[in-house]
């Protein structure tokens, strides 16, 4: 049976992974759907955040998805995103989770699909810039997830193969994602996703927040992987 790559990067999503952003785009979208004289119940909304907004809009609204008003919608929550930026808070322990990654001896790459102008602001919330070694956002790909694309840059970014990372996220749709891409994912459940939920569409462990995974980083996929006899080879 062949060995187990050496883990060499994990890969963290940001918006409810790192951040606590989730809701505050369900107030956003609902407001500039409502706005353009649409409608969509929150739930729904809640359940496409992690997709592309072109992907999003398209479960909401189907072959509608294009039309003047739902674009105009696209606008409005851009916009009221933006406005609720104070808002936007970094989780506890993601310091200390880069940190003790990077002790490690792994790479910390943030695979995100958001617009460059809202990585900005996120970024500024996590204040981590030391901590990061690569970054994505909407502009490395054509289709973001569940599409595979936006891992596989992560990966090439950080000069590694699916086989020797992990990925850090909050929805089934980062899971899918980087399932397609040959990452497993870690989950977590800031994002306002069931535990159920999460393992079945995949996800090898799950955690309350990125805090409980830092407490049991050595117990976790992470530290399995590094103690496998590939992961020991440094």
């Amino acid at each position: 049976m062949s060995e187990t790559p050496r883990l060499k990067a994990v890969l963290f999503d940001i918006d409810g992974t790192l951040v606590d952003s989730n809701y505050l785009h369900v107030d956003a979208w609902t407001r500039g759907i409502a706005e353009a004289g649409e409608s969509a119940q929150a739930a729904h909304v809640h359940e496409g955040i992690g997709l592309d907004s072109g992907k999003l809009l398209e479960r909401l609204f189907g072959e509608r998805a294009d039309s003047d008003a739902v674009q105009r919608a696209k606008e409005l929550h851009s916009e009221h995103y933006a406005a609720s930026a104070e808002r936007l808070r970094r989780f506890d322990g993601v310091h200390e989770l880069f940190r003790a990654v990077r002790e490690r001896g792994l790479k910390v790459v943030l695979a995100s699909s958001a617009p460059q102008e809202e990585l900005d602001m996120l970024l500024e919330v996590l204040d981590a810039g030391e901590l990061i070694d690569a970054t994505t956002n909407s502009d490395d790909v054509e289709t973001a997830k569940p599409e595979p694309d936006l891992i596989s840059v992560a990966l090439q970014k950080a000069g590694v193969a699916a086989g020797e990372a992990l990925m850090v996220g909050d929805t089934r749709w980062d899971v899918e994602a980087a399932r397609r891409a040959g990452v497993d994912t870690i989950a977590v459940l800031t994002g306002g996703r069931g535990e159920r939920e999460l393992a079945d569409s995949g996800a090898i462990a799950v955690y309350a927040d990125v805090a409980e995974l830092l407490r049991r980083l050595d117990e976790s996929p992470v530290g399995a992987r590094l103690r496998s006899p590939a992961g020991n080879d440094r």
